[in-house]
């Protein structure tokens, strides 16, 4: 059964353009059939990854760490609790492709 997650960050002032740079060289890691990247606000974004199954995300956590450490300090706080990011993940219960 399909899995998800999504991500929720906000960029630092000044730093969106080299945010999206370093996100063009990230590639679908393998298990992920599709990410998408979209813009929710000022300087806000969220990622979508659909992966083949909740054991193929898991396998790729520290990929997906390691990508994070790539852009980490391009990221405001969002809170103390959160961090950088406000990640969820679950399994998919309906495609409406």
């Amino acid at each position: 059964m399909e899995f998800c997650n999504a991500v929720r960050f906000k960029v630092k002032e000044g730093y969106e353009e080299e945010y999206l740079e370093i996100n063009k060289s990230f590639e679908n890691l393998p298990g992920q059939k599709m990410s998408r990247l979209f813009k929710t606000g000022d300087r806000t974004y969220c990622f979508i990854g659909i992966w083949e199954s909740e054991e193929a995300i898991a396998a790729q956590r520290e990929n997906m760490i390691g990508n994070l450490d790539k852009v980490r300090h391009l990221l405001e706080e969002l809170s103390p609790e959160l961090g950088v990011t406000d990640p969820v993940s679950g399994t998919v219960v309906l495609d409406y492709s």
